[in-house]
């Protein structure tokens, strides 16, 4: 039985039918079309292509256009796995499914043809063949000229299409409502798998050095193993393996997220924990889904302009509740010997400490800490700057921040240190008089201290600010872990005294 035929359009189907327009383009040599009234519009290749984890190989990523989210499709895998990957020639028509937008990736744009019934043919498959992509031809120039007709349906199956639609849907309304109450949401975002995403900071418990880890019966794909934490054996996920990526090897960057799923608690190794995101519900766009897999762990993207996008994940749907089950109860009853032996320890070092909190560590000159909830956000010393006549030396100028002016500070200039090499960070904080930008060499990491390991700094560090800079701007130390297992006493910095410092001297 053949798997397909070719079906030209009879006469009488020609009788009275109208011409039909399509849109080509090319793609290495071959010439395809689709219907033009599904093509939207046809945009060059954008410099922020994000990865999208889970996704079919054929994915080439996702990007923001206007407001929407677009799954890009690269046609030449579709056809092809082995083909070469996106180039920045190609062009993307954006197409739409179900009033879902999708990119197609083309190698050039066609142009838009006038067709009649008879030059058009369709393709019957075999019942029982796979159904392919291809849905026809078009023959033109008597004959020489074969374009390929796709099949949209075929070509994209979106899994969410409901989901897309209802935030779009509420996303008017909620914008209104926000606007009004000024719901402000946190998560701390890292990299795993090539690609940006974060966890709201409502799941987070801490944020931990990388142990070594214990051995794991439940080991697999996912468990790298396990580690003691306050007095539980927690098993440790790689988030590179969760997202469909290769595990990466120990590096010194790699952070554990400890975060509570339901009653679980689960560790989750990252590539690097970058920073914290401040957003509004409205920000959070809708993914297109082209896979099942895992599609409830993703609760939408936040994009913004000049900035990668960051892949909002949402921890209650990361695992099901066998998963969770399996991994958090099974190490718990497994290993429950190890863990009884050291409740009672950790049970006296929690009578010993009021509570935990969680630190910024940075670096201007030598290595300084603020309690991460004084941080808005930590950005790259760029930007659109612009720097108004008269102002102080130290003030490098003002800052446009996703259209709000924020007044970047030289730390360094501010205390008469020597300037220091390459652009650093910048610690965005928030004042009722406005927001500053703290100009830093760099930020060090971001770890969480029990309280008992905060102290009253030594009476030798409170001498003047010109004898210590600003090292004076400091009346306590904490104890911070380093990753050879050590602690380094670091000064916690008053971030009132160095406010009032930068408007006095203003």
């Amino acid at each position: 039985m053949e798997a397909l035929r070719v079906v030209p359009a009879s006469p009488q189907a020609n009788a009275g039918a109208t011409v039909e327009l399509f849109g080509s383009f090319m793609l290495d040599g071959d010439e395809f079309a689709l219907p033009a009234l599904c093509i939207r519009e046809v945009v060059n290749f954008p410099a922020p292509m994000t990865c999208l984890p889970l996704a079919p190989p054929y994915l080439e990523g996702m990007f923001t256009l206007r407001g929407s989210v677009i799954p890009v499709v690269n046609l030449g895998r579709l056809f092809d796995p082995a083909a070469p990957a996106a180039e920045a020639s190609n062009k993307i028509a954006i197409i739409d499914y179900q009033e879902v937008q999708v990119g197609l990736l083309v190698h050039a744009t066609g142009e838009i043809l006038r067709v009649r019934p008879e030059q058009r043919s369709r393709l019957r498959y075999a019942e029982g063949s796979t159904q392919g992509v291809v849905a026809g031809t078009i023959l033109l120039e008597e004959g020489k000229r074969l374009v390929q007709v796709l099949d949209v349906d075929r070509l994209v199956q979106i899994e969410n299409v409901p989901q897309v639609q209802s935030m779009r849907a509420s996303g008017a309304e909620m914008r209104r409502q926000l606007r009004v109450a000024g719901e402000r949401r946190h998560a701390i975002s890292f990299r795993a798998s090539g690609a940006r995403f974060a966890m709201e900071m409502k799941a987070i418990q801490e944020i931990v050095r990388v142990p070594e880890l214990a051995e794991s019966i439940l080991a697999g794909p996912l468990c790298r193993g396990r580690m003691q934490f306050r007095g539980l054996q927690v098993p440790v996920v790689d988030f590179a393996a969760l997202a469909g990526g290769q595990p990466v090897q120990a590096q010194a960057g790699q952070r554990i997220l400890v975060a509570r799923i339901g009653e679980a608690t689960l560790g989750f190794l990252v590539d690097e924990v970058e920073s914290i995101l401040h957003f509004t519900s409205d920000e959070v766009l809708p993914i297109p889904l082209l896979s099942k897999e895992r599609s409830a762990m993703f609760a939408g993207c936040v994009a913004r302009a000049g900035e990668a996008d960051v892949i909002l994940l949402d921890h209650e749907g990361i695992f099901s509740r066998s998963e969770i089950g399996e991994m958090d109860l099974g190490h718990r009853q497994l290993y429950q010997a190890q863990t009884s032996a050291q409740t009672s320890a950790q049970a006296k070092a929690a009578s010993q400490r009021t509570g935990r909190t969680v630190y910024l560590s940075f670096r201007v000159a030598e290595l300084f800490a603020l309690e991460l909830k004084q941080v808005r956000e930590i950005i790259e010393h760029a930007g659109d700057i612009s720097h108004p006549p008269g102002m102080p030396d130290y003030l490098c100028g003002v800052l446009n921040l996703r259209q709000e002016l924020i007044s970047l500070v030289d730390l360094r200039r501010l205390y008469g240190m020597e300037a220091g090499e390459g652009t650093g960070k910048v610690l965005v904080i928030e004042r009722e008089e406005g927001r500053y930008g703290l100009l830093v060499d760099a930020v060090a990491d971001i770890v969480t201290v029990d309280d008992g390991k905060r102290f009253a700094a030594p009476s030798l560090m409170k001498t003047s600010v010109t004898a210590q800079g600003l090292s004076a701007e400091s009346h306590e130390v904490v104890e911070l872990p380093q990753t050879d297992g050590s602690t380094h006493s670091t000064c916690l910095l008053d971030l009132e005294r160095v406010m009032k410092r930068i408007l006095h001297v203003a």
